[in-house]
């Protein structure tokens, strides 16, 4: 078989969908000159052999799933999908269709026209959703329905010739056991992916039954193996047999004439049904072949050979055999083909022939013989000829003549009906074992290829993978780059927000800062994003290159999804000095790695020892990253300053208790007893050197628009101090208790005191006096001072450059008052500059003095009468 050449003409063409026929549902069915077609749509076709062309197209409500032709009175039986069997006379001018002209339809379908028969729905004959197969025994019907939990198989009696085209009534009914759940998670029954088979096999011999033809879904076996095979029982009644093939790979048989049930005394599956085997994967096809040579006398050709097929190749095959004491016992072996198989049919001298996905091929189990083994053994390999046509679902044998001359007929996935001659000669070699070893040995040297192809796909697929990953990462960082850079008005969609807290961990003082990241947009940030926080101390600001005063923390943001927060607490200080250096400045933005994402995806196999630093300079840019700025925040001394006084009785936060005292100071305070003096150099200044003071007047009218409505109900000059204790640690306290002055420490130990007060200017105003705010810092220590002066006037900085556009004028003023004022504070700032360069010239004698005046300067200028507007 292996030089066969089979002869392919093509009949007729039928419509398909875009991707092709799948297997399983299409039929072909060629009782004589007709062929009905179904090419698992709505419709059934007939096309005339001798006339070469379509006759009828008969119109279903419901996709088609089978089809079976009774012998006697010669109907058509079609099963829809989830509608049930119908039953028609293959005659156009029948009672129960409905011709019309089809020349619309027939012109899209691209078929040639011919009679277009809506088929009525009163020629349904079985309406149930749940039925999957059927076949024909006589004047019997068998049909296998999908149950909740198991297949039931029920016997029907079919209408006589005259008679109303209607079941006279359910005789038989029986269940299947089964593996596996039929139902969805709702309860509701699931299409079966495979359709099972039924089929209906009767014992050779004159009989009364055998004397009737049977339908098209039947056939005859040996009567040795049919009694092996169905027992006694069957064969003493002569009952044919319904043989199932379910989609769990069950192989199981009802005799039919035990099938004698009723709704009060239902029938025993475990006494009616029989279980042959298991393939242990979808069940396809059932048939039977004649596998022994039969003398020339002889004229008995019925099979002796039951063969199923499963899905993936697996093949049993059943003979009846001697066993070593000469009794007769069924012969079971598997045996596999080259799977998948589409479709299958049995021909004559032992042939099967069936469809894979690349080729239609034909098995001669006669002259291979059944593989020897036990059942148990692994399965024999089977080594099929080829056909040369491919693209089968489904095919039917038309003739098997002595000559050897075979002709099937097949449905190609592509829709088109088509008829193969083959010569078979027997004097054509089929395989040796010597070319099946040679078989086998191609078949592991194509395995082999098989697994280098395979382990190459699976590399590339990771490299793949890790590409997707990185584009998809790249168009992340994308969104959320565009979302920061967008210049869009109100609350920014990821911010970071920064808070200040003292902090004790070694017995020392440590101010630290917590960052809170928070992603309120839809994006999500995951690998390759980082949180950079940079402090820079007001040292490196006035010079640049001062690398050491600016640090950089980075912090690896992981999977930090919408509505997600991430908070990092970092030190501020005090440095290695001791000393707490402000103002600081802390920047946050986000960062986005580009080498950690994209050099993973460029990164070579784990097989190589290259690293991502030998990759050549062009892959990556210079920056290596994107970053993306959130916030910035001056920290002064106003963030730190901490106020023991507010503090409550047995209180342990830091932001409120005073500075740790130094241990040798604590010491010597306690050897000097409780009624002795300080010595630290706070407490001197505090008690040799007047507390130095700092005012400053603001317009009553520019504070309230710069509060808003965020202080109202809150008078001006409590408001004004929360503003200005906007960012420290105690302004729950502030608020809560409505207060106008504090005396807090700052970071030094020094005591400062902020008092904030309502006041009326009467000689600026050229209307009447002006309502103003003083702002009042007073502390011992002049660098306290300073600090603090400055952080205040830094804050009305910021607050007049946002409310110049808002507030439509300045008030009348006096302008020869401010005149004199501005000559006195210039004369003021002269003598400044005189007495700064005496004190580099003068002995020691006059230097106590010249440093008087300088201190006694620069006091009146911290007080001036000037007023912001």
């Amino acid at each position: 078989m292996a030089g066969l050449e089979p002869r392919v003409e093509y009949l007729e063409s039928f419509r398909c969908p875009l991707g092709g026929l799948a297997a399983g549902r299409p039929r072909v069915l060629c009782p004589g000159p007709a062929v009905f077609v179904s090419a698992g749509s709505e419709r059934v076709s007939v096309y005339a052999q001798g006339g070469r062309l379509l006759a009828a197209v008969y119109c279903f409500p419901a996709p088609v799933w089978q089809l079976e032709l009774s012998a006697v009175p010669g109907l058509l039986y079609v099963l829809c999908a989830r509608r049930g069997i119908y039953c028609l006379s293959p005659d156009p001018e029948s009672r129960s269709m409905n011709q019309h002209d089809g020349s619309d339809q027939d012109s899209e379908d691209g078929e040639p026209p011919c009679a277009v028969i809506s088929v009525d729905p009163d020629a349904c004959l079985l309406p149930d959703a749940a039925l999957c197969t059927f076949t024909v025994v006589a004047d019997k019907l068998v049909t296998l329905a999908q149950g909740p939990a198991h297949w039931k198989v029920q016997l029907f009696e079919c209408p006589r010739p005259g008679e109303d085209a209607r079941l006279r009534g359910q005789v038989g009914e029986v269940e299947l056991s089964i593996s596996s759940p039929l139902t969805g998670p709702l309860g509701e029954p699931t299409a079966p992916r495979f359709l099972p088979v039924l089929c209906c096999v009767s014992p050779a011999g004159p009989s009364a039954l055998h004397s009737r033809a049977q339908g098209s879904g039947g056939f005859w076996l040996e009567r040795a193996l049919f009694g092996l095979l169905f027992g006694v029982d069957a064969s003493l009644l002569e009952s044919p047999v319904i043989l199932c093939g379910l989609p769990d790979g069950q192989l199981c048989c009802v005799v039919l004439k035990t099938l004698v049930t009723s709704k009060l005394s239902p029938g025993d599956p475990k006494a009616l049904v029989k279980i042959l085997h298991h393939l242990e994967e979808p069940v396809v096809f059932i048939g039977a072949v004649k596998t022994e040579s039969l003398a020339q006398d002889v004229e008995d050709t019925h099979p002796d050979c039951l063969v199923a097929l499963g899905h993936d190749g697996q093949v049993l095959t059943i003979k009846a055999g001697w066993d070593e004491a000469g009794t007769l016992v069924p012969e079971l072996r598997d045996c596999r083909l080259p799977g998948p198989v589409l479709c299958a049919a049995c021909g004559g001298g032992g042939r099967v022939y069936h469809s894979t996905t690349s080729e239609l091929c034909v098995v001669d189990l006669a002259q291979e013989g059944v593989p020897s083994g036990d059942l148990g053994d692994p399965p024999s390999l089977l080594c099929p000829a080829g056909l040369g046509v491919c693209s089968v679902v489904t095919l039917s044998v038309l003739s098997d003549v002595p000559e050897g001359d075979v002709r099937l007929l097949a449905l190609s996935t592509r829709g088109r009906l088509m008829t193969c001659r083959l010569q078979l000669s027997s004097e054509v070699p089929g395989p040796t074992r010597a070319a099946a070893a040679s078989t086998g040995q191609k078949i592991k040297d194509l395995l082999s290829g098989i697994g280098t192809v395979s382990e190459r796909l699976s590399s590339l697929r990771k490299a793949v993978d890790q590409r997707n990953k990185a584009l998809t990462c790249l168009n992340e960082a994308m969104n959320v780059s565009c979302i920061l850079l967008s210049g869009r008005e109100g609350p920014r969609p990821i911010s970071c927000t920064l808070t200040t807290a003292w902090s004790r961990p070694q017995l020392q003082d440590v101010l630290t800062a917590t960052c809170q990241l928070e992603n309120s947009s839809g994006l999500r940030l995951d690998r390759g994003w980082a949180l950079c926080v940079r402090v820079l101390t007001s040292a490196s600001a006035s010079d640049a290159d001062v690398a050491s005063a600016a640090t950089t923390y980075t912090i690896p943001v992981d999977r930090l999804g919408p509505g997600d927060r991430r908070e990092v607490t970092l030190p501020l200080g005090p440095g290695e000095d001791g000393v707490l250096h402000l103002p600081l400045t802390v920047s946050c933005a986000l960062h986005y790695s580009l080498r950690e994402v994209v050099g993973g995806a460029r990164a070579p196999s784990e097989s190589s020892t290259d690293s991502l630093d030998e990759f050549r300079p062009d892959i990556l840019p210079e920056q290596d990253g994107i970053c993306l700025p959130l916030c910035e925040h001056t920290v002064d001394v106003l963030w730190c300053l901490r106020f023991p006084g507010l503090a409550p009785a047995h209180t342990q936060a830091p932001g409120l208790l005073g500075p740790l005292c130094d241990p040798v100071d604590t010491f010597l305070g306690s050897l000097l007893g409780p009624r002795s003096e300080p010595t630290g150099p706070a407490s001197l200044r505090a008690k040799f050197l007047p507390p130095s003071v700092a005012t400053i007047k603001v317009s009553a009218e520019l504070l309230r628009a710069a509060l808003g409505d965020r202080h109202s109900g809150t008078p001006l000059d409590c408001a004004t101090l929360q503003w200005l204790l906007a960012e420290n640690a105690a302004l729950d306290v502030v608020r809560a208790r409505q207060l106008s002055s504090v005396q807090g420490v700052a970071p030094d130990g020094a005591d400062v005191h902020l008092t904030v007060r309502e006041v009326a200017m009467t000689d600026l105003g050229a209307a009447g006096p002006l309502q103003t705010v003083e702002i009042q810092v007073e502390s011992s220590s002049p660098a306290s001072l300073c600090s603090a002066h400055h952080a205040v006037i830094g804050r009305l900085q910021r607050m007049v450059v946002e409310q110049a556009a808002r507030i439509p004028g300045p008030p009348d003023l006096r302008v020869q008052c401010l005149q004199q004022t501005h000559s006195s504070h210039e004369t003021l700032l002269r003598e400044v500059q005189t007495l700064r360069d005496r004190l580099c010239t003068e002995d020691e004698a006059s230097l106590h003095a010249t440093a008087q005046r300088l201190l006694q300067v620069h006091r009146q200028l911290r007080s001036p009468s000037l007023l912001l507007v």
